[in-house]
């Protein structure tokens, strides 16, 4: 089956998840917001750069989870994707999305993201596959920590052969998108790789590579 693999922020949404996350929760006083937004705002501009150190954001995104109960935890995840994920699904991205259904392609999301947020994004999108950073929860808590390899640059790949053996698939005649120069480990991998509105470092790769370059905006 042929694989259509997608990145999530500023692929498919008009924004990123992650830090937009923060944010809300900054705006909804579950944090102290001047620290926490001086923090996820530095960290944002570290993934643009492509200095992240993952494991310091994973601790420091998960970390507001763990002294939140889950009702309280299910009411922001609803009031998130209602008051700000929504506005930022892009039609085109829907389009493309079902262009690859129409064609009987597996359609994968992977993101870096983790799965707290990213699992109804994915559920709201139609797409029953997906592969993101996997939040640590014992007894019903998030820990704060992570479990298996972050799904992030190279760590996309390990995540990504993973499931592709428990799924039995391949990346033959595969499909990825994403605007970022952090997806280049994988891009790299599959037999149509497309730049979605990327940033200036894919940009500048794709065009030196003939890489198809798109926009969903």
């Amino acid at each position: 089956m042929t694989l259509a693999l997608f990145d999530l922020d500023n692929t498919l949404l008009k924004g990123d998840s992650d830090h937009a996350f923060g944010e809300f929760l900054c705006q909804k006083n579950v944090v102290d917001s001047e620290h926490f937004k001086r923090a996820n705002d530095q960290f944002y501009l570290d993934y643009q750069r492509g200095t992240l150190d993952i494991s310091a954001y994973i601790k420091f995104a998960l970390s507001p989870l763990t002294t939140l109960s889950a009702a309280k935890r299910f009411a922001l995840q609803a009031e998130f994707m209602t008051d700000i994920v929504e506005p930022m699904i892009l039609t085109k991205g829907v389009e493309l999305l079902n262009k690859h259904r129409r064609e009987g392609h597996t359609i994968v999301i992977i993101t870096a993201t983790n799965r707290f947020v990213t699992g109804p994004i994915a559920r709201r999108l139609g797409v029953s596959h997906l592969i993101a950073t996997e939040p640590e929860v014992i007894d019903g808590r998030y820990t704060g920590k992570h479990t298996g390899t972050p799904c992030f640059q190279e760590g996309k790949i390990s995540c990504l052969n993973l499931w592709l053996s428990e799924h039995n698939e391949s990346l033959a005649d595969s499909y990825f998108y994403s605007d970022s120069a952090n997806d280049l480990p994988l891009l790299k991998l599959v037999t149509y790789p497309v730049a979605v509105d990327p940033c200036p470092r894919l940009s500048e790769y794709a065009q030196k590579h003939a890489m198809p370059i798109i926009s969903l905006r």
